[in-house]
């Protein structure tokens, strides 16, 4: 394993606080290690950001110890979103942003997300040469060079107007009631604000972090508080954030909830369906094949990545394409920002809402999602999957079954011993049964 897979992984640095790497030790050798290399350009600042969790402001101060000693000056942002530090640290032209969070995790968890100049994911070669400091003996620089600490005090204004600017002046939410739910995370203070201020009766609901309570029972994976309430107000639809606001998920006025596949295709259908020259669309292995089927009718090319939002990124950059995301939510619009954004993606939603005149419900009924059954298998050695003849037959069987309206992924988890299994097609009781067999066949040959 590299050193930029072992410390940085495809989505920062992340784990249980306590455990290596995520202490205030690891913190501390980290912040120096990144000043040491950004101080090697002259009047280097570093933004940083983080959630609502309890351990990002112990983490926060480790940080600031770190650059500071290296010699670079660090402005603090507070609690904001993580695509807002890369918005900001684009705007103020920092050497680099970094962002203190966990993302849907529990508060437990913490880790770390970089971000550059440009407001994309840092660099390889960046992070390789800070992987390289991390093995040098901690120094710290002459108290004449030691780095400056502020704070940016207008930091929510200038992102909850830059989240407004990315769309047409001439839309306004008037008249449309809506639930937010902040999973008590760093959308708290921003996603209000922004959905108000253009024209939207706003209910809110988890905006009311005690530095525990992120993503407990609320937010994009936990929606059902959401659909509770968006019921119970009469509302017209209803959006959930999660604990780092990088992610939405949606609710319409039945109390369905909507991914992210179907606020992908929603996006698609608003500003490519109707394009003589249309770009495409990116997802994922896990991209359900409505959507797949619903923008090959509307003639829009759809492309296929590894999940990860770094791969999506990617795909997205290699065809000069703009839309792309994951059935979670991370939904990436390249044409109004730098990543993935849960407010941008949600307002993206709304605006097609509004200036297609039909409902939530409506945009997305139009998109037939095929029943998808996915069983995780935890084995002691997921690697054991390739190559395997009983397994192979098992899928090719399966896949015959399904036809061409339906298909099989087989996937180790990047996270755990694990291999998900998943099966996809029209027939929701076939999809099941065959979905549960598969995953027999994968424990009894694996385990």
């Amino acid at each position: 394993m590299s050193k930029v897979k072992k410390y940085f992984g495809t989505d920062g640095i992340r784990g249980r606080v306590g455990e290596y790497p995520v202490t205030p030790d690891f913190f501390l050798k980290l912040g120096w290690a990144t000043g040491k290399v950004l101080a090697k350009t002259p009047g280097s600042t570093v933004l940083i950001g983080k959630d609502t969790r309890i351990s990002g402001y112990m983490f926060e101060s480790a940080l600031e110890a770190g650059l500071t000693s290296a010699g670079v000056d660090i402005k603090l942002l507070g609690p904001m979103p993580t695509p807002a530090v890369a918005y900001l640290t684009s705007t103020f032209q920092a050497q680099a942003g970094i962002v203190i969070s966990a993302s849907h995790n529990s508060y437990e968890d913490n880790g770390i997300k970089f971000f550059s100049t440009q407001g994309t994911k840092l660099g390889d070669d960046i992070e390789f040469a800070i992987e390289d400091a991390l093995d040098s003996e901690l120094q710290t620089v002459s108290s004449n060079k030691i780095g400056k600490a502020s704070r940016i005090s207008d930091a929510s204004g200038r992102y909850i107007e830059f989240c407004k600017g990315t769309i047409e002046s001439r839309i306004k939410f008037n008249g449309l009631k809506i639930v937010l739910d902040c999973a008590n995370g760093a959308t708290y203070h921003i996603a209000p604000s922004v959905f108000k201020e253009l024209g939207a009766e706003v209910i809110v609901i988890a905006n009311n972090p005690n530095g525990l309570n992120i993503n407990n029972d609320c937010g994009s994976t936990k929606p059902l508080e959401l659909v509770k309430a968006v019921l119970a107000n009469e509302a017209d639809l209803g959006i959930a954030f999660d604990g780092d606001g990088d992610r939405v998920q949606m609710v319409d006025h039945t109390g369905e909830i909507v991914d992210g596949d179907e606020l992908l295709y929603i996006i698609a259908m608003h500003k490519l369906g109707t394009n003589p020259d249309n770009q495409g669309v990116v997802g994922t292995v896990m991209s359900n094949l409505g959507l797949e089927i619903a923008l090959k009718a509307m003639n829009i090319p759809f492309r296929r990545t590894p999940v990860g939002d770094r791969y999506v990124m990617e795909e997205l950059r290699t065809r000069q394409w703009y839309i792309g995301g994951e059935s979670s939510g991370h939904v990436i619009c390249l044409d109004k920002t730098t990543t993935g954004d849960g407010i941008i993606s949600a307002l993206q939603v709304l605006a097609a809402v509004q200036e297609m005149g039909k409902s939530l419900y409506d945009l997305k009924s139009t998109m037939e999602k095929f029943p998808q059954t996915m069983i995780n298998v935890r084995l002691k050695n997921p690697k054991a999957l390739n190559g395997n003849k009983v397994i192979l037959s098992a899928v090719n069987d399966a896949e015959l079954t399904l036809g061409k309206e339906g298909r099989v992924l087989l996937r180790p988890s990047g996270t755990e011993p694990m291999i998900r299994v998943m099966v996809e097609g029209s027939d929701k009781a076939l999809v099941s049964k065959l979905a549960t067999e598969l995953s027999q066949v994968v424990s009894s040959e694996l385990a």
